[in-house]
């Protein structure tokens, strides 16, 4: 239930389905139209061109980082680029191999296939993946008890395009089967206010440059949740002014969502909060800093943890997460023994 809740909150990275239809509306459709990676996205321009040239098949390829910063996005975007079409499937669906062979089998020459948190195959679909991405075949059994056989089917050469927010959760043979492995990284608040401005246009929301900084200031470095908060901002802006965006507006609003200034959320706060207050500081293990905060390890560990880590709220050390002296200050909340207490002694 805890996940459920996560996952209708305005700043979840999953959304409901009208909230799916909306993300893929604003979604860039190519290189020219995608912001921010810029050294990532100039790269793989390259690569996809290389490919086009050749007429052959683009190296298969692995996109990394948190969720919501453009993986799938950028998957469509190749496939647009090559001219193909793109499948798309996540990784829980592909139960067994007789379902990656049904998919693997619809790729016509050059196409693309999209495994969303590939993490998560199971042990046995990933290892019949190995040939099919290798030399691009796959064992397909006919007949049934002693007389069965393993039919050999070769398949067009195609593009794995996998995506995953737990890279050391990789097995080393599928991730070195990738000819090209990227991590997104957060955008900077610049290139989330270039995309608010952009999400807006294509809304119809009239939005004052001021208003679209606040936003993207207050994003987390995630553009899927810089357009959830235009969407929910809008919504202040319709109900309680006359539609247009300003800076007092999405001030206001966004406090009123429980996104403060720094990005950080009603969870990102109570996750902190139970370090400091519960743990004394740290350090704390990841399942029971998940009960003391009544949510999943894993969602701590995929959604809230990555950006308290690179913001410098949280650390992560072998015995477990300590609230940093950045954490205290922004929750007011002095160290242990007082502002030079021995939490932060060096």
């Amino acid at each position: 239930m805890a996940r459920k809740r996560h996952e209708e909150d305005a700043l979840s990275p999953q959304s409901q389905p009208n909230e799916i239809e909306l993300d893929a509306a604003l979604r860039p459709r190519t290189f020219e139209e995608y912001v921010g990676q810029r050294k990532l996205v100039d790269n793989l321009k390259i690569f996809v061109e290389a490919a086009r040239r050749r007429g052959d098949a683009l190296d298969h390829v692995l996109f990394c980082g948190p969720p919501g910063l453009g993986k799938t996005t950028l998957a469509y975007v190749i496939a647009h680029a090559l001219g193909v079409t793109l499948r798309s499937v996540g990784a829980p669906a592909i139960e067994h191999k007789g379902a990656l062979a049904s998919y693997l089998t619809q790729l016509g020459p050059r196409e693309v296939l999209f495994i969303d948190e590939i993490h998560r195959l199971q042990p046995v679909v990933e290892e019949y993946l190995y040939p099919a991405m290798e030399d691009y075949r796959i064992e397909i059994p006919v007949g049934d008890g002693p007389a069965a056989q393993l039919l050999q089917m070769n398949l067009p050469r195609f593009t794995l395009v996998g995506a995953t927010t737990r890279t050391g959760l990789l097995t080393s043979p599928l991730r070195d089967r990738f000819g090209i492995v990227m991590r997104l990284d957060y955008y900077t608040p610049e290139d989330l206010t270039e995309i608010v401005v952009r999400s807006a246009t294509r809304l119809g929301v009239p939005l004052e440059p001021e208003g679209a900084v606040e936003i993207g200031k207050r994003a987390r470095g995630t553009p899927r949740i810089a357009n959830r908060l235009l969407r929910r901002v809008r919504d202040f802006a319709e109900v309680e002014s006359d539609g247009r965006i300003t800076l007092a507006l999405a001030s206001s609003a966004l406090d009123r969502l429980g996104v403060d200034p720094s990005g950080l959320d009603d969870m990102d706060r109570a996750l902190l909060r139970a370090v400091i207050e519960k743990f004394d500081g740290g350090p704390v293990g990841i399942e029971s800093l998940a009960a003391a905060v009544s949510e999943e390890a894993e969602t701590l560990e995929d959604v809230y943890e990555p950006y308290l880590l690179q913001e410098g709220f949280l650390q992560r050390t072998p015995r477990g997460r300590i609230a940093t002296r950045r954490a205290h200050e922004h929750l007011g909340i002095p160290p242990k023994g007082g502002p030079q207490g021995s939490l932060f002694s060096s």
